[in-house]
C-alpha cells in the first residue's frame, strides 16, 4: 500500500498545474487511458524506451482503466477451472508477419488451426464441419461445397456492381442486384437456407447485418497468410506478460480530458486527476462514441466525424459447459435457415482443448436481442438451437454469456465500414490531435477488429507520443530500443490441426 502511495506522489509530482495554468515539469510523463491490447502495448513500448532522461527513476507511464481487469474485449475465463475466452480468441494471420507473433511464439503458447488461407468462412474452412437443416437432418457437403463456391461468386459479382456506381450500398442491396442480373445464382429451397448461412458467417465476421455493411469496403482489410489460429489457452498470459511492471490503476473510469499545449489534464469518475505532458487514448470505439469522456477544447470536427461514422458492430458468446462430449467430432456445427438471422454457428472447443465446451456466437441485430435476456434465457435459448440439431442435447452443467454492446465499458465488439463512409476513417481516427494519440483496433486501417490490429496500433501510438514528448524536451538523442527492435530472436509459432 506504501509503495502504491510513493506512485501517485511520483505522478503527481512528475507534471502539476499551478495556479496561473502553466505546468511545472520534472520529468516526461505520459497517461495511457484504457488496458486493453492496444493502451497496454503503447505503455509497453513507452515504458521499455525509458523516458529516464533525468537521474533518478520517477514512474512517468501510467495507465488508466476503468474495469477492475486489464484485457478489454479480450477477456480469458477460468471459472471452468480452465480457460475460455469471452472476447476475442483468434490469431488471424499465423505468421511471423503478424506483429503479435514473436510475443506468442516466445511465450510457447499453442494454437490450433481453424483454416488456411482464403477460406470463404474467413476463420474456418470445409475441411471438419457438420451443417443441419431445422429439423435436425444433416445437410450433404457435396451441396455445402457447391453452394460456396456460388457465394463466392457473388461476392465477386458485388464487387463488379460496386465498381459500375459511385453511390455506396448495403452487402444486402448489391446481393438483390447481382441476383437480379445473374438470376442463376438465386438458389432455392436448401440450397438457399445454406447461403444464408454462408452469409450469417460473413456477418459474424464483421458483427454487423448485412444491411449495414458497406459494400465498396467489405473486402479492405489486410489478410495476413498463414490462416487463422485459435489461441488454446486463451489470450490472458500474452496481455500478462506485456503489462508486467506497468503502473496499472485499475477502476479508474476517465470522463474528461483536457488538452493544452504544455499537457494533459486526465479527470476520473471518482474525481481524481492525473496530469502529463501527452495522452495515449485506447479506448473502445462504442465508448469514445457514447460521448461519455468529456474533451476540452472539443475534438476536431474531421476526428469527431470519424469516430460518429465508423461502424461498431456485435458479437456475443454464449460458452456452454458440458459433462460429456455427445455431438459429432468436427470444428464447428451450424443449422441453416431461410433467413441469416435464424441460422446458428456453434464453435467446438474439444476439438482445439480437449474440454467438452461449445461456444454460441450470435452477431448482429440476434445479438442485440439476446443482449435483452437474463444469462439463464440466453443460455437455453442456445440450447434450443442446440437441440434443433440433437435431440439428446444434454444441459450445460455451467455457462457463460458475454454482453459487449451493453458493457458500458466497451459499448460494441469491434468496428466495421457502414455504408456511406469511407474506409480511411480508421486512419483519421488514428492520427494525433497535439499532444493526444490514438490507438485500438479501430484505428487501424489494415487490421480492423483484430487483437493484432490493436496491438501493433498501440505500438505506433507509443512511438510517435515518445518522439512528440522527447522532442518537447529536447532529448531526442536519448531514445532507446522498443520493444520488437532489438529483441531475441523470434520464436517459431506453435500450431496443429487435428
Amino acid at each position: 500500500m506504501e509503495s502504491r502511495k510513493n506512485s501517485d506522489r511520483q505522478i503527481r509530482r512528475a507534471n502539476c498545474f499551478s495556479a496561473g495554468g502553466r505546468m511545472k515539469t520534472r520529468s516526461p510523463s505520459v497517461i495511457v487511458i484504457g488496458g486493453g491490447f492496444g493502451g497496454i502495448s503503447a505503455a509497453r513500448t513507452l515504458q521499455d524506451a525509458s523516458f529516464q532522461v533525468y537521474s533518478g527513476a520517477l514512474e512517468t507511464v501510467v495507465v488508466l482503466e476503468s474495469r477492475d481487469r486489464i484485457g478489454g474485449r479480450v477477456h480469458t475465463d477460468y471459472s471452468f477451472g480452465f480457460p475460455v475466452d469471452l472476447g476475442a480468441s483468434w490469431l488471424h494471420g499465423v505468421c511471423k508477419e503478424n506483429p503479435l507473433a514473436p510475443v506468442i511464439g516466445r511465450l510457447g503458447l499453442p494454437l490450433y488451426r481453424t483454416s488456411g488461407d482464403n477460406s470463404v468462412l474467413y476463420d474456418h474452412d470445409l475441411e471438419s464441419y457438420a451443417l443441419f437443416d431445422m429439423d435436425g437432418k444433416q445437410v450433404p457437403q457435396e451441396l455445402v461445397t457447391e453452394v460456396g463456391i456460388t457465394f463466392e461468386q457473388i461476392l465477386e459479382e458485388i464487387n463488379k456492381v460496386r465498381d459500375e456506381q459511385e453511390a455506396d450500398m448495403s452487402i444486402s442491396k448489391a446481393f438483390s442486384i447481382v441476383f437480379s442480373r445473374k438470376p442463376e445464382l438465386r438458389l432455392e429451397g436448401l440450397a438457399h437456407n445454406v447461403l444464408q448461412w454462408y452469409l450469417c458467417r460473413m456477418e459474424g465476421w464483421f458483427a454487423a447485418d448485412a444491411d449495414t455493411i458497406s459494400a465498396k469496403c467489405w473486402d479492405q482489410d489486410e489478410l495476413l497468410p498463414g490462416g487463422h489460429g485459435l489461441m488454446v489457452r486463451g489470450y490472458r498470459p500474452v496481455i500478462n506478460t506485456l503489462s508486467k511492471g506497468i503502473d496499472i490503476r485499475l477502476g479508474h473510469r476517465v470522463t474528461k480530458i483536457v488538452r493544452r499545449y504544455n499537457g494533459v489534464k486526465v479527470t476520473t469518475e471518482n474525481g481524481e486527476t492525473f496530469v502529463a505532458d501527452a495522452a495515449v487514448i485506447a479506448v473502445p470505439l462504442g465508448v469514445l462514441k457514447s460521448g461519455t469522456i468529456t474533451f476540452e477544447p472539443k475534438l476536431p470536427e474531421w476526428k469527431q466525424e470519424a469516430i460518429n461514422d465508423l461502424g461498431v458492430g456485435i458479437e456475443n458468446k454464449i460458452i456452454l459447459h458440458f459433462e460429456k462430449v455427445f455431438w459429432p467430432k468436427v470444428e464447428f456445427l451450424g443449422v441453416v435457415a431461410e433467413t441469416s438471422y435464424g441460422c446458428s454457428y456453434f464453435l467446438n472447443l474439444h476439438k482445439a482443448t480437449g474440454h467438452p465446451v461449445l461456444v454460441y456466437m450470435p452477431a448482429g441485430q440476434l445479438a442485440k436481442d439476446i443482449e435483452k435476456m437474463s444469462d439463464e434465457a440466453a443460455a437455453n435459448f442456445a440450447v434450443l438451437q442446440l437441440q434443433r440439431i440433437l435431440p439428446d442435447a444434454l444441459p450445460p452443467v455451467q455457462y457463460l454469456v458475454s454482453r459487449w454492446g451493453s458493457d458500458v465499458n466497451s459499448l460494441g465488439s469491434y468496428s466495421y465500414d457502414i455504408v456511406g463512409k469511407p474506409h480511411d476513417l480508421y486512419e483519421r481516427l488514428r492520427v494525433p490531435v497535439d499532444n493526444l494519440f490514438f490507438a485500438g483496433e479501430a484505428t487501424s486501417s489494415s487490421f480492423p477488429g483484430s487483437v493484432h490490429g490493436a496491438y501493433s496500433t498501440g505500438l505506433m501510438a507509443g512511438e510517435d507520443c515518445r518522439m512528440r514528448v522527447l522532442e518537447r524536451y529536447g532529448e531526442l538523442d536519448l531514445f532507446q530500443p522498443v520493444m520488437g527492435e532489438e529483441g531475441p530472436a523470434s520464436v517459431p509459432l506453435l500450431i496443429s490441426r487435428l
